[in-house]
């Protein structure tokens, strides 16, 4: 097992082609950036550079009224939800790891593919949007891309009805696996950090932490109203401290600027050698860190009731741009503006308590690992909420699979606080690796709905202002 789950990370991850650069560098290209960034190229240009052109628009979208079904979600949930997902592990250590090999300059392209990505963050969000169904177990709506790629089968057999379609089928149970591997991830990273910063054993953390998951993920729809309160909190928490250590170094700040600009194009060869590591560090965590294209965020776009569908695919974009443009590069600047001495030879966790020492003292290593709980404990919950659409999807509207579902991602949690397992973490990456090819598969084809809704979108704002 262990063999046919490397086999497949290496296939998805691995460097599928290597670009010779000038200087003797070259460009790795894994199978995961040969579809996303392309992807995220074609919708940038369909919907004609979106990030920047309806910007307001996506602001705008947020304070829509909710709908009168008092069960389902507003538009503004839902993105509590999706980023309660996206911003996790991969916003700290993630973060961490890729400016540590790839330089300054890796924060450059993070932010360029979050504007490309977010266009493609929108139009999978218009499609679960477009396709959603009523939830009779939770109430509410559901879908995401399981949803869609079954009606896009059954429009390719001229309309008839199908009980499953494969493609669906495997998208919604490599969501699963991915998911419970996270549920590892989660757990580990939370223990590690509390014991680092408080000398706490592990057994201690996970017990607690499980605990509390279960009280919430097994009540029936307790998991949105704990988000509500949680995503905000720790992204004003981080955003805050981000801004204070910025003001206190702001003389720094050129500085840091210009090392962000001037090593994005490989101007300090010296760095992980040179452009292509720059590059690919900052796009690799750009993707893995935004999750658009990988279908995980349209789960919740299709719960939120808004009166067009383009405002829920203009939040989630938004999302993309708040995860990578804001949250990782608050991560970013508290790194760069910690002196290179200090944390050279160090890495992970370990180099962002270090950084954080620098700036705050002890209260910046308690700060990180509160910071990641709250970060790892809403993507775990958050992932649970996904989970809802897919186990429908495969077993039908039932309370066994969805609670049998719940305990096994608990079960999960509890492993990993104890011991880190890697053949289940390359599994999680398996898992989205496949979610993502899946749904890509079918947003090509589906694009001209999506930009067919954007069209409508504009048409009424214009016929609005007159």
């Amino acid at each position: 097992m262990d063999g046919i789950i490397s086999a497949v990370y290496n296939f998805l991850w691995g460097d599928w082609i290597a670009i010779p650069l000038p200087g003797g560098g070259h460009l790795p290209l894994s199978l995961l950036v040969l579809i996303l960034i392309p992807t995220g190229i074609y919708f940038t240009i369909r919907t004609r550079f979106l990030p920047v052109r309806l910007f307001p628009h996506m602001i705008r979208s947020l304070f829509g009224k909710k709908g009168e079904k008092g069960s389902a979600l507003s538009v503004l949930q839902t993105l509590i939800v999706s980023t309660a997902t996206r911003v996790g592990m991969g916003n700290l250590v993630g973060v961490v790891a890729a400016v540590s090999l790839g330089g300054a300059g890796a924060v450059f392209w993070m932010w360029v593919t979050a504007l490309i990505g977010a266009s493609t963050a929108f139009a999978e969000a218009v499609l679960a949007q477009k396709y959603k169904e009523k939830d009779p177990l939770y109430g509410g709506y559901r879908g995401g891309p399981a949803y869609y790629i079954h009606h896009f089968a059954e429009k390719l057999r001229g309309g008839k009805p199908r009980k499953k379609v494969l493609l669906a089928v495997l998208f919604a149970v490599s969501g699963l696996i991915c998911w419970c591997g996270i549920s590892q991830v989660v757990s580990n990273s939370v223990t590690s950090a509390f014991q680092n910063a408080f000398h706490i054993p592990p057994v201690y953390t996970t017990v607690v932490l499980v605990v509390a998951a279960a009280f919430i993920v097994l009540r029936k729809n307790a998991t949105v109203r704990v988000l509500d309160i949680m995503v905000p909190i720790m992204a004003v928490l981080y955003l805050t401290i981000t801004v204070v250590l910025i003001i206190a170094n702001l003389q720094q700040l050129p500085g840091v600027f210009g090392r962000i600009f001037s090593e994005a194009f490989g101007l300090r060869q010296a760095v992980a050698g040179g452009f292509g590591a720059v590059l690919m560090n900052g796009v690799k965590r750009g993707l893995f860190s935004n999750e658009a294209g990988s279908g995980s965020a349209p789960c919740a776009a299709a719960a939120a009731e808004a009166d067009h569908p383009a405002k829920v695919g203009l939040a989630q974009a938004l999302g993309v741009l708040i995860d990578t443009v804001v949250i990782c590069s608050c991560t970013a600047m508290i790194m760069l503006l910690t002196p290179e001495s200090l944390t050279a030879g160090l890495s992970g966790m370990n180099l962002l308590q270090c950084a954080m020492e620098y700036h705050l003292g002890e209260f910046g290593v308690v700060f990180i690992a509160v910071i990641l709980f709250l970060f790892s404990f809403s993507t775990f919950i958050g992932v649970l909420f996904y989970a809802r659409s897919n186990v429908a999807y495969l077993f039908g509207d039932r309370w066994l699979p969805q609670t049998a579902y719940k305990l096994l991602a608990l079960v999960m949690l509890f492993i990993g606080g104890l011991a880190a397992y890697t053949t289940v973490w390359d599994l999680g990456d398996v898992g989205v690796g496949l979610m993502t090819v899946f749904n890509v598969i079918v947003l090509w084809p589906m694009s001209g709905q999506a930009m067919a809704c954007l069209k409508d979108y504009e048409r009424l704002h214009r016929k609005r202002r007159g």
